[in-house]
């Protein structure tokens, strides 16, 4: 199914091959909507992946694709710079090459490493009802996201210094921020709790926009795990 997203003019050419549930899939779109981009969505079947998936990414298969003008792009983070680069005159996601090239390293260092809040989340809710959560997953989680909450260290948005900068790793992290409370409930972790700054990061990602168009409620994230362990445990 195809659906065309409202956006700048000049960049009818985009169009986005993803699965609206997928926290990957979901990076690309928040960014596009930060930058006022239009593009055509198409969604993806992974059950039954077709012939454009297939030679739009044939060493993975997987979703996100973005292609422009025809050409395919693979992979979420290189995809988000990809935009930064392709269309400079749109709100930059990382700061210019030219201005700070260590926070821009440092930048892509933390968006990489919020992929393990869903790493470490599978952990936590991937397993049968009545089995208990490994010790060490659970202290694996607490870890990743304190790691995350230091690093955001009271700021509204992980983007810089600047004042409520929405930037490059907050673009590539949201769609987690939706998890908290599957991880909470699956895993026995209160996010409150335990990083009550990344807890506020997370309610004013899902305020913003550009992430509520493009990110589950909570809840519905949580409904759709618990169907998901269904169909992969047999249940």
């Amino acid at each position: 199914m195809a659906a065309v997203e409202s956006g700048a003019a000049g960049s009818s050419d985009l169009v986005l091959l993803d699965v609206f549930g997928s926290p990957y899939a979901q990076r690309v779109r928040i960014a596009l909507a930060e930058k006022g981009l239009g593009y055509e969505r198409v969604e993806q079947d992974l059950a039954a992946k077709g012939d454009l998936l297939r030679r739009s990414n044939p060493v993975h298969g997987k979703v996100p694709v973005l292609l422009h003008g025809g050409r395919p792009i693979c992979e979420s983070l290189a995809i988000l710079e990809y935009l930064d680069e392709a269309f400079p005159s749109t709100p930059p996601l990382l700061p210019p090459p030219a201005s700070d090239p260590y926070a821009r390293a440092r930048a892509r260092f933390w968006a990489e490493y919020s992929d393990r809040l869903h790493v470490c989340g599978k952990r936590l809710w991937l397993r049968h009802d009545g089995e208990e959560v490994e010790p060490e997953a659970r202290a694996e989680m607490v870890a990743v996201l304190r790691a995350l909450d230091a690093e955001l260290a009271g700021k509204e948005f992980f983007g810089g210094e600047e004042e409520g900068k929405f930037g490059y790793v907050d673009a590539a992290a949201a769609p987690f921020a939706a998890w908290f409370l599957t991880y909470e409930r699956s895993g026995g972790i209160s996010v409150a709790e335990e990083c009550p700054g990344l807890a506020a990061w997370g309610a004013r990602c899902a305020r913003r926009e550009s992430v509520a168009a493009n990110v589950y409620t909570p809840e519905k994230v949580y409904e759709l795990v618990q169907e998901y362990r269904q169909w992969v445990l047999g249940r």
